[in-house]
């Protein structure tokens, strides 16, 4: 029987051009966290149903590919219920897995634990440009640091890999999941309804602050706490200095430390960075993981209009594991999209060595043979990628093709001399 040639929906073949632009990615990635004090880990891409949907991935968890039970477990005439049949599933993000990891290798690990994982995650979205059902993740964490040296390392080896990647004037938007609830406490919705509002919030940049109130209102919200809610952003547009706005306006709300610490991870990213980016605190970013605690932050480019990355402080998640809270903060490059705009962009990757192809007429003899890969071998190991190809009917379209792949000498050899 044939094999079908559609691929699965929402998933992709990647082409050896692509391919390329990606190990070269991958390669400074890991180099530049290296440097930073990271260490590889690598988790398997099932985990145990109980796990992924412990209520800690937001609504990524409607989005599980769940595995059914195998041989003697799996009983479908007694099945009743879902639990009966599933008991894993392919994992939708990094966090989760790595949690489970920590609290399963703790007494292993040196502390703080600063982790870097890049693999694959699945998630039953809706595919669309830039966005697949299998993507890769790529995602730095720091376990055990509860200080704003967590937050200050985590941006400045995330932003100091995406200069390296070629990338400039970009924004790590930042705010503190603190300020938020601080916010709406001070206008006085109810605190079991936070994430209504921080949901209608979250959609500032689309429905703007007049959307955000009317959202408010047909939700249900009392008139006087929408109005007084919105009134803070007013005076935040205004405000030449945003933290010290909010640092008066929320006093005896919000712990004293938040607003500060906050001010001293912008300033010190600002004062030490090495790329070409600036640190912009936005009240309005919410990110939608219920795990966040603290800090939450999100790369920016203006001149494309998206988002790329992000992260944040998740000290709870730990806990849930291991029965006692552990400080944790992480950040994850959005690979996919930083791979979709190299394409886009023509990107070349640098420092590549000569590459030559050898061409070789068919039914060529032995000594001839010989001889090429004689000499592709020496090429070699002068640091030369050398292709070693018959010679097809129609060279010249053989050439062009090499030539497309960044070929840019060619030898050919025949079993006589020509000319």
């Amino acid at each position: 029987m044939a094999l079908k040639k559609k691929p699965v929906t929402g998933m992709k073949d990647i082409m050896p051009a692509e391919m390329e632009i990606r190990d070269y990615c991958i390669s400074v990635i890991k180099k530049t966290y290296a440097e930073f004090g990271f260490q590889g880990i690598e988790t398997p891409c099932v985990e145990n149903i109980e796990n992924l949907t412990s209520k800690s991935g937001g609504d990524n968890e409607k989005l599980i590919f769940k595995i059914l039970k195998r041989g003697e477990k799996l009983r479908l005439e007694e099945a009743r219920e879902e639990a009966d049949l599933v008991d894993g599933g392919l994992r939708y993000d990094l966090t989760v897995p790595l949690v489970r990891y920590f609290s399963n290798h703790e007494n292993e690990l040196a502390m703080p634990f600063k982790a870097l994982q890049m693999g694959n995650v699945w998630r039953a979205d809706r595919p669309q440009k830039g966005r697949y059902r299998q993507f890769m993740q790529c995602d730095i964490d720091i376990i055990g640091e509860p200080t704003n040296l967590a937050e200050i390392e985590l941006i400045l080896a995330t932003t100091t890999t995406l200069g390296r990647l070629g990338f400039k004037g970009f924004q790590i938007r930042i705010n503190e999941r603190r300020i938020l609830k601080a916010m709406a406490a001070y206008s006085g919705f109810p605190e079991e309804r936070y994430d209504e509002v921080f949901i209608i919030l979250d959609k500032m940049d689309k429905i703007g602050l007049d959307g955000v109130l009317r959202e408010l209102k047909e939700s249900g919200f009392d008139e006087a706490s929408a109005a007084s809610y919105c009134e803070l952003f007013e005076g935040l547009e205004a405000a030449p200095d945003k933290l010290s706005f909010l640092e008066e306006k929320l006093e005896g709300v919000i712990d004293g430390a938040v607003i500060p610490d906050l001010r001293e991870t912008i300033e010190t990213v600002e004062a030490t960075k090495q790329a070409d980016f600036k640190v912009v605190f936005d009240p309005t970013i919410v990110r939608g993981m219920s795990y966040y605690t603290g800090t939450i932050f999100e790369i920016a480019m203006p001149e494309l209009g998206i988002s790329c990355g992000g992260g944040g402080r998740y000290d709870g998640m730990v806990g849930k594991f291991t029965g006692k809270d552990v400080p944790a903060c992480g950040f994850s490059i959005g690979f996919e999209r930083i791979i979709l705009i190299l394409l886009e962009q023509g990107f070349k990757v640098p420092g590549q060595g000569e590459k030559i192809a050898f061409l070789l007429e068919k039914n060529l003899p032995s000594d001839i043979l010989r001889e090429a890969i004689e000499r592709a071998q020496k090429a070699r190991l002068e640091g030369k990628s050398v292709l070693v190809v018959r010679m097809n009917k129609n060279k010249k379209f053989q050439k062009q093709q090499l030539t497309d792949q960044g070929y840019t000498q060619f030898e050919e050899f025949y079993a006589r001399q020509i000319g």
